[in-house]
């Protein structure tokens, strides 16, 4: 596994699990928020981001995350070796979200000039964006892996415990 691609809801866990897969395999780890984003939380050109993408995994090697659907699919998900989808239960994406939101405190998966916080105004519809994740936008993300990458491997962690048994499988 050279390359990985991690999907998941806002506040699944994608991040870290990247973090650490990175780690534990010696790969370049892409975070497709700090590609995105630009300071302010302004949307670059789509061009612009596509670039940025191509060129951050125009290696043989790299663990990737973030969904991005149908802005990046197409260039990550022929390339990768291994999708893993980060099933963490929403309730538990919700309560990261608002403990990372109050705590503010800087990310390395995190654009610069981005900062989050509890009274901003994208905040409560961020929140509904992960309520609804599951219902809305998962399905999608998955129908699009099937149809770009349906021989693929896919793992799926919903917990503490089955990632740590996934990433002590790879030594």
């Amino acid at each position: 596994m050279r390359r990985i691609v991690i999907l998941g809801n806002a506040g699944s866990g994608k991040s870290t699990l990247a973090r650490r897969l990175g780690e534990r395999l010696r790969l370049p780890v892409v975070h497709l928020d700090v590609l995105f984003w630009e300071p302010g939380w302004t949307e670059p050109d789509n061009d612009a981001f596509r670039a940025r993408v191509r060129a951050a995994i125009a290696g043989d090697a790299w663990v990737c995350e973030g969904n991005y659907l149908s802005r990046t699919f197409d260039l990550r998900l022929p390339r990768a070796e291994l999708v893993i989808w980060m099933d963490t239960p929403r309730l538990a994406c919700v309560r990261r979200i608002i403990v990372r939101s109050a705590l503010a405190k800087p990310r390395a998966d995190l654009a610069a000039g981005c900062e989050e916080g509890l009274f901003g105004t994208d905040f409560l519809p961020f929140l509904a964006y992960t309520w609804n994740y599951d219902r809305k936008s998962r399905p999608r993300l998955e129908v699009a892996r099937q149809a770009m990458a349906p021989d693929i491997p896919v793992v799926h962690l919903r917990d503490r415990r089955q990632i740590d048994a996934f990433l002590d499988s790879l030594s």
